[in-house]
């Protein structure tokens, strides 16, 4: 169901996905940018909390800078076995979002693990004990990463076009470094200073900010914002793409798809026998005419021949993976 929101709280939804301010009193730091006093931003997020429209607030984490790699995975499931299957993916903690789709290869989900050869284990076992062939389609270039649902706009679905693409390079991180990022492993809380909790053994709240911002200037956190239930902002549509681009053309055409504001993910993936797609964007928008529009200019621009659409029939899974620092 859509969410009935004036225009503050929908000014407020698009603050929050922007990202949570690194500072001692945040919502302060939003409540001054929007006009506001901090008590009412407190409530009202409070509301949108309580009525699903934010799902959650979190640090948004860039699991390739723990070394951590990941893969979207597709299978063809028979519906007699279908709720078994969704079951036993979903009960994978590594398994963050699990979609129906209407296609021959109907689930897709995605997966993180420590190494390919742990997602090729993975999948071999959930293969053998469901009698399912699952295909890996690994990313191999970034072209978008960026899941900020424009409350405000009519016509836009992106609040912006293009997010700098994440670093895939781990990084070293001190053992102060991983004791604030485990802290920030759950929801954040909404109150007045939702950092303060991190400060303890002798650590300070300032030393807690400052931690941080370095864990954010190094890449390991891409924001700390809200995520926001898109079908309560009207986003009913949702499709994922994937189209059949010429090595030497895919640069271009996954840049060029990437601008789309209705676009929040776009990858170049790779293939596998019987599946010839490998440019992919989740496309996201108000209604499916918006969208099969976009796709048709952008089909069109990049002469693109051989592509397929792939709604969402059901959510089966959305949930962050647990991050284990080592």
């Amino acid at each position: 169901m859509v969410a009935r929101m004036n225009q503050l709280e929908k000014r407020l939804c698009n603050a929050l996905q922007t990202g949570i301010p690194v500072c001692a009193r945040p919502f302060a730091a939003i409540a001054r940018q929007m006009g506001s006093r901090e008590q009412q931003v407190l409530d009202l997020t409070r509301r949108l909390k309580q009525n699903g429209t934010i799902r959650r607030i979190r640090a948004m984490l860039n699991y390739r800078a723990l070394g951590r790699t990941g893969t979207l995975v597709a299978a063809h499931v028979e519906p007699d076995v279908l709720k078994e299957a969704a079951e036993a993916v979903n009960a994978l903690e590594t398994v963050s979002h699990n979609y129906l789709r209407s296609h021959h290869y109907n689930l897709w989900f995605t997966l993180q693990a420590a190494s390919d050869a742990e997602i090729d284990i993975t999948l071999a076992s959930l293969g053998g004990k469901l009698g399912i062939d699952f295909h890996s389609l690994p990313v191999v270039r970034v072209f978008k990463l960026d899941v900020r649902f424009d409350a405000e706009s009519d016509d836009r679905a992106m609040l912006q076009d293009v997010e700098a693409v994440p670093s895939v390079e781990p990084v070293k991180l001190s053992r102060q470094e991983k004791s604030v990022l485990s802290g920030l492993a759950g929801e954040l809380q909404i109150t007045a200073r939702p950092f303060a909790f991190l400060a303890v053994g002798g650590r300070s709240h300032t030393d807690v900010l400052r931690v941080i911002k370095r864990l954010v200037e190094k890449g390991v956190i891409r924001r700390i914002a809200a995520v926001i239930d898109h079908r309560r902002l009207g986003f009913t549509a949702n499709v994922m793409l994937a189209a059949k681009v010429p090595p030497g053309r895919i640069e271009q055409a996954g840049h060029r798809l990437a601008r789309f504001s209705t676009v929040s993910h776009c990858y170049e993936r790779r293939t596998f026998p019987g599946w010839q797609y490998n440019l992919f964007a989740m496309m996201h928008a108000r209604s499916m005419g918006r969208i099969q529009h976009d796709v048709q200019r952008f089909a069109h621009a990049e002469n693109i021949h051989a592509f397929e659409l792939l709604p969402t029939e059901a959510e089966l899974k959305k949930h962050p993976v647990p991050h284990r620092l080592t």
